[in-house]
């Protein structure tokens, strides 16, 4: 008898090692978790407002002989506000590295003071518009912060002046015409996406960025009023400004990237 059971306990044993190994292995999957994929790659447009400041070297200039300057050169300057927009196109390589072209204008009120030491007039100068065209180059110092540089060519228009008397009640003794500058820039910004500052905001970005300016020297011919008898005075004031300006922008990305889920 204690053979018997203990043959047939070995049958047993036996029979269930077979049908375990029969049956399919249970498997256990993990939840995907969502993560955020950032593509700083495609067009963008972007708008905005800031200040600036220019400053310029000036003196007067005979335009009659004997040709050659009258006074020595001084530091003008002027201040004020602007408005911004403009697009370009960027591509992310080397994971980290956005290098980019773009182009934009400013539009707004920078004046200060054009004056002529040698009689002893003055008058408002207003920047009225610029605008560039340029690259820029930036390293991505967190998935969705972007810090760059840029560089290219700047436009620029400026304002005609009257220049009026400092002594006798401001009579309008001559006027100066309007005039556009070519020249070149160099500047630097941050740019990050909203989620930074708690905002859920696919694809929106903000930007600060400073930029510099610079301009040859351009000769600006004096003409008399018609109370001063008209026609030409004779003397050019020249002008070669240098624009500093910090704006911050909106920025809207059309391919920006968003949470995909990853196993």
């Amino acid at each position: 008898m204690k053979k018997l059971v203990l043959a047939l306990s070995a049958v047993a044993a036996f029979t269930g090692s077979a049908l375990a190994a029969d049956l399919p292995a249970r498997t256990y999957s993990k939840a995907p978790t969502m993560v955020s994929v950032y593509n700083w790659t495609g067009f963008y447009i972007f708008g905005g407002a800031g200040g600036g400041l220019w400053d310029a070297d000036s003196n007067v200039q005979s335009t009659v002989p004997p040709l050659g300057a009258i006074t020595r050169d001084q530091r003008l300057g002027g201040d004020g506000w602007f408005g911004t927009v403009g697009a370009g196109y960027d591509w992310q390589f080397n994971h980290s590295w956005v290098a980019g072209i773009f182009a934009d204008g400013q539009f707004g009120d920078i004046r200060g003071s054009l004056s002529d030491p040698n009689f002893i007039t003055e008058g408002r100068e207003k920047l009225k518009t610029s605008y560039a065209a340029g690259a820029r180059i930036g390293y991505l110092v967190a998935p969705n912060v972007l810090s760059y540089v840029n560089a290219g060519y700047s436009g620029s228009q400026w304002s005609g002046t009257t220049q009026t008397t400092l002594f006798g009640g401001g009579a309008p003794f001559a006027t100066t015409p309007s005039f556009h500058r070519d020249g070149w820039f160099i500047g630097g910004g941050v740019e990050n996406n909203l989620d930074i500052f708690g905002i859920s905001a696919p694809g929106w970005f903000m930007k600060t960025e400073y930029r510099s300016a610079f301009y040859n020297r351009i000769a600006l011919p004096e003409t008399l009023t018609p109370g001063f008898g008209g026609g030409p005075l004779g003397q050019a004031i020249t002008f070669k400004p240098f624009v500093q300006t910090i704006s911050t922008s909106l920025v809207y990305r059309f391919n920006w990237g968003g949470p995909v889920a990853r196993y």
